[in-house]
């Protein structure tokens, strides 16, 4: 159980700390943001939504309890992640995948241990 609560939680607070942090250059629109949504082909207005959906998404899944809204923010994060990479593969091939992947792979673990941490607490 401890193990579980453990991989857990880094999981988690690495996956916020990572998505927290890549939404703040969207939210100011900073140059090099602008930069990579243009590439990408999508409009800049875009920059501060996303980056304040994901930022709250980060944010939701670190507070304690309300399951149902989680859930959504993992969605929600995942369906970004998933398009970012999809996005990128489009536009430059499979070589620019590492950094999506890397979220992915966290929002995996830290999801399925969610589950197993609130299956050990019911």
């Amino acid at each position: 159980m401890k193990k579980t609560k453990i991989v857990y939680w880094t999981s988690t607070a690495l996956f916020a700390l990572f998505m927290g942090l890549g939404a703040i250059p969207d939210i100011l629109m900073i140059e090099e943001a602008k930069k990579v949504c243009e590439h990408l082909g999508y409009p800049l207005y875009l920059l501060p939504f996303i980056g304040v959906a994901i930022a709250l998404g980060a944010i939701t899944i670190l507070i304690p309890k309300f399951d149902k809204i989680k859930e959504w923010a993992y969605a929600g994060l995942g369906i970004n992640l998933l398009s970012a990479t999809y996005s990128i593969i489009l536009v430059d091939g499979f070589g620019n995948i590492l950094i999506p992947t890397i979220g992915i792979i966290l929002l995996i673990v830290s999801y399925i241990f969610r589950h197993k941490v609130n299956v050990y607490e019911k």
